[in-house]
């Protein structure tokens, strides 16, 4: 059977994606930023999954105000990278996996959650400037990717807690699969930023870091935290975050827990690592790997 082995977690800030674009990560502003995944880039080489179902939130680029699923998997089997008004990113384009993808939809349907299928789509920054943060600049990506897109731009969006089950109905959805398949779950975007208003520019490191603490340590009671204190303590784009409690509800801690044995399987942190800034946003970054 298939089976989750690891969940990383990454901001995706579309000038990150410039940057290494335009070659502009060793200047001193960027430097520290890439440094900090160096060691993530080592240890994906060393442990490459078959398959990445990535979390993410599309950025008005494949949906618009005319259409919003709050969950939406891509079961095609390759997608274009966007353009996003100034060109698509010179990036590889992402090779899907309709037939795991399909089996994910079917079983998570039946679980009880409505996901939108869709079998064509552009992919954004949100799903590629993570790819290129663990990746670097390949001529193709490692491995096929299946897109998971989250509402998380217009109101009304999904709860943590939605979310943080949903995770739980995609693990099963992925052991249930009858193929022996090593697959990584990646939750993207955050972590505290604004981009308009008063308050434009927020950046949070106490939340931040709090977030990072209660993930690793407490996601059940995290994905209790309501909008109002995403918005207030982390800014209006911080709701991203609750894109993260997706992959680590289908952690195997989590389901322990939830089958009453506790403490069985504790995940192992291979790397933490937070930066600020990029651009106007707080970038946290984290690798758990399942025991």
């Amino acid at each position: 059977m298939a089976r989750i082995s690891a969940s990383v977690y990454t901001s995706h800030v579309p000038a990150i994606g410039a940057a290494i674009d335009l070659g502009k990560t060793g200047e001193p502003y960027w430097q520290p930023l890439f440094k900090g995944y160096e060691r993530s880039r080592q240890w994906l080489k060393e442990n490459t999954p078959d398959v990445i179902f990535l979390v993410y939130n599309d950025h008005a680029t494949a949906f618009s105000l005319d259409m919003i699923p709050t969950f939406a998997i891509g079961t095609a089997a390759e997608f274009t990278p966007a353009d996003e008004g100034w060109g698509p990113r010179p990036v590889p384009k992402v090779i899907g996996h309709p037939e795991l993808a399909a089996h994910i939809a079917q079983s998570v349907i039946q679980q009880d959650f409505d996901l939108t299928i869709v079998n064509r789509m552009d992919v954004d920054h949100g799903l590629t400037v993570p790819l290129s943060l663990m990746c670097g600049q390949p001529q193709a990506w490692p491995c096929p990717v299946i897109p998971f897109a989250v509402n998380v731009v217009q109101y009304p969006v999904p709860s943590g807690r939605r979310c943080f089950m949903l995770g739980q109905a995609i693990r099963k959805a992925i052991e249930s699969y009858d193929q022996p398949l090593n697959v990584q779950i990646w939750g993207t975007g955050g972590m505290s930023h604004q981009l308009q208003g008063p308050r434009a520019g927020l950046i949070n490191r106490a939340f931040d870091n709090a977030f990072f603490d209660q993930l690793i340590a407490d996601p059940e009671a995290l994905s209790n935290k309501p909008h109002i204190d995403y918005v207030r303590e982390a800014g209006s784009e911080g709701i991203e975050l609750v894109m993260w409690l997706i992959a680590r509800g289908a952690m195997a801690d989590v389901a322990d827990a939830a089958n009453g044995v506790p403490g069985r399987h504790v995940p192992k942190l291979v790397h933490r690592f937070y930066h600020v800034p990029a651009s106007n946003t707080a970038v946290g970054h984290l690798i758990l790997e399942n025991t």
